[in-house]
């Protein structure tokens, strides 16, 4: 009897499990077929409110099981307050700090430097000037500076980033370019990991800049100010 019991639990298990997968996977289905050109990188049914998260190009979506309705916004514990989509999306898109090719980074060691952060960033992006104004304001921290360059939307950024890597000093080069707008000479045609970068910030989904990434993982994208990133830096620090 115990054994039948037992097998009987086992069947249910499975059947539960392949019924959740293939309702996750027609909402793929589904919503791919609604939004033509739509790629859902990943489908998971929500606990608490019985909807779909969809999340995809960096943000989180909610369908019904048909997707006749799709949400863009957060949704919320009405009883604790918590945003589950803020949290999701975090946890969705971070980034394993150690994952990051150093060896293709600017590196700029400011006081002690014994905090770290990576930033990607394009020479001609203004918001990525701001970010450099606020950046200035932060000490006893080691920068490193992943070139980005968004061609399409500063054209010859491209170029410009190759001549600061090809640059004797990079992170002299590189604050010059930031700070004051000077160009190193030559024609930026030495071995650099320009391209390797646009492929690897492609592949994590970095669409925009500036982004930084912090030791914890958190990825932040846009110009911070200065009180915000020595608060990051600091929760960073809390949690290790």
């Amino acid at each position: 009897m115990k054994k039948h019991l037992l097998l009987s639990a086992v069947i249910a298990m499975v059947w539960i499990a392949n019924g959740a997968w293939a309702d996750e996977k027609s909402v793929r289905s589904l919503f791919e077929q609604r939004f033509p050109g739509a790629k859902a990188e990943s489908v998971t049914k929500e606990p608490l409110s019985g909807l779909y998260e969809i999340f995809m190009g960096g943000q989180v979506l909610y369908a019904d099981e048909g997707v006749n309705y799709v949400i863009q916004g957060s949704l919320v514990n009405a009883k604790t307050r918590q945003n589950l989509t803020a949290e999701r999306l975090k946890k969705l898109t971070e980034m394993p700090f150690d994952k990051l090719p150093f060896d293709q980074a600017i590196k700029i060691v400011k006081g002690n430097g014994t905090r770290k952060l990576a930033v990607f960033e394009d020479p001609d992006c203004p918001f990525c000037k701001q970010l450099e104004t606020e950046l200035r304001k932060v000490d006893d921290v080691t920068l490193y500076v992943f070139l980005y360059p968004l061609e399409q939307l500063h054209p010859g950024s491209t170029t410009k980033s190759m001549k600061i890597w090809c640059a004797p000093d990079r992170a002299k080069a590189w604050l010059g370019a930031m700070q004051d707008g000077t160009v190193p000479e030559g024609k930026g045609e030495c071995e650099n990991p320009v391209a390797k970068l646009a492929e690897f910030g492609r592949s994590r989904r970095i669409t925009g800049t500036p982004t930084m990434i912090f030791e914890n993982g958190t990825r932040v994208a846009g110009a911070v100010p200065a009180g915000r990133i020595e608060q990051l830096l600091g929760e960073n620090v809390a949690k290790q």
